[in-house]
């Protein structure tokens, strides 16, 4: 701070006319240093005219507090406890730490309310225009006797985006419509065809047809397999698995129902719940294949996989919580643990297909609306309008 003093005054005592400021002596300030916050004594210097203070960049680097929230944030979420979040601070020397601040339980707490804040603002404000989307998956999340339900997008170009959350007491179709329409509400366009991905929650599938419309929507293959072998007993399982998996697998449309109809049909004398169980959105666990999705794409959106991995990073990094003392709270951390999965993300297997397949839902669409029947007569009222 001394020396960019120099820079800007010119070297103590010397005389120069041009000069545009001057020392002002020494005031107290404070710097963040090694997770801590630091009292020091900062130079001063006024204009020339004495009108204002001229700030010293060196020391408003340093005053910062974003380095200590980032720290407080990066290692809450690593699962360190506000009570023991000042025995990871750098050693500084004994001389610094007699008069370090900001380093007791509630100041860490405070400083990590105020970063998680940040993040469920920045998330649930993100403008979503310019957003152009391949896939969009849709998910509860059960915390400690709480529900979020959280959204995650895949865009064209293979990269998974955090998209937004909602909080509820249970993962219910009004509180996934109040996520999906804020989605919209941010600008969101689904008109040029996106495909959901849902794990067969009838609340979620409920909503998104109020919000979204006829879009497509693949059930997630690995939550109906784990639906129909509950149905039976532990000796049929092994072969009713292979044949749902070589029927999922296939890349023939027709041969494929036709094998799960044929299954669900069998399983019908000896089994009528895992039979009812098969039956139920059977044709929505062959909406890739309907669609003519191939290869590791397919494999990759067939299931809830990608949007369940973030929710475990989510649960990773709020194991420490005992207790939800508002949703508000809820919301913050699952926010920022929303924001820590996006920076562990990579493109989603099978990517450079992504295109493909939004071309062959943006047909689907335009096959399911109804065809406009316009009379002569009525043709003849638009012509004479438009003129």
């Amino acid at each position: 701070m001394e020396a960019e003093l120099d820079e800007v005054v010119g070297a103590k005592h010397a005389k120069d006319a041009q000069r545009t400021a001057v020392r002002h002596g020494h005031t107290d300030g404070e710097v963040t240093l090694g997770g801590r916050r630091v009292a020091v004594k900062r130079p001063r210097a006024r204009t020339v005219e004495g009108e204002h203070e001229v700030p010293l960049q060196t020391y408003e680097y340093f005053a910062d507090r974003d380095p200590l929230t980032r720290v407080v944030l990066e290692q809450m979420l690593a699962g360190v406890s506000t009570r023991r979040f000042s025995r990871t601070r750098e050693p500084v020397g004994e001389q610094v730490s007699t008069r370090e601040r900001s380093t007791s339980k509630s100041a860490a707490s405070r400083e990590f309310v105020g970063r998680t804040r940040e993040h469920l603002d920045a998330l649930m404000s993100r403008d979503l225009a310019d957003v152009r989307l391949a896939a969009l998956m849709v998910d509860g999340i059960e915390l400690k006797g709480r529900c979020a339900i959280v959204a995650l997008g895949v865009s064209t170009d293979g990269v998974k985006l955090p998209l937004g959350l909602w909080d509820g007491s249970t993962e219910n179709k009004t509180v996934t419509t109040h996520l999906l329409a804020d989605l919209v509400d941010r600008g969101l366009d689904v008109e040029q065809g996106v495909l959901v991905v849902l794990d067969g929650s009838k609340a979620l599938r409920a909503a998104v047809d109020e919000v979204f419309g006829p879009v497509p929507v693949q059930r997630c293959i690995r939550h109906k397999e784990r639906n129909v072998l509950d149905h039976l007993p532990e000796r049929d399982r092994p072969a009713v698995k292979a044949r749902l998996r070589r029927a999922w697998a296939s890349d023939n449309h027709a041969l494929a129902l036709d094998a799960l109809q044929t299954l669900a049909s069998e399983l019908g004398h000896s089994h009528p719940g895992a039979a009812a169980s098969l039956r139920e959105g059977l044709e929505e666990t062959l909406t890739l294949t309907r669609l003519g999705t191939r290869g590791q794409l397919k494999k990759t959106l067939a299931s809830t996989n990608p949007i369940e991995s973030m929710i475990e990073i989510i649960r990773r990094t709020s194991r420490n919580v005992k207790r939800w003392q508002s949703g508000d709270m809820c919301l913050r951390w699952t926010a920022a643990g929303m924001l820590e999965a996006e920076t562990q993300f990579h493109r989603i297997a099978g990517y450079s297909d992504l295109a493909k397949l939004a071309l062959a839902v943006e047909r689907d669409l335009t096959a399911q609306r109804p065809t406009i029947h316009i009379t002569t007569q009525e043709e003849t009222a638009l012509t004479t309008l438009t003129v």
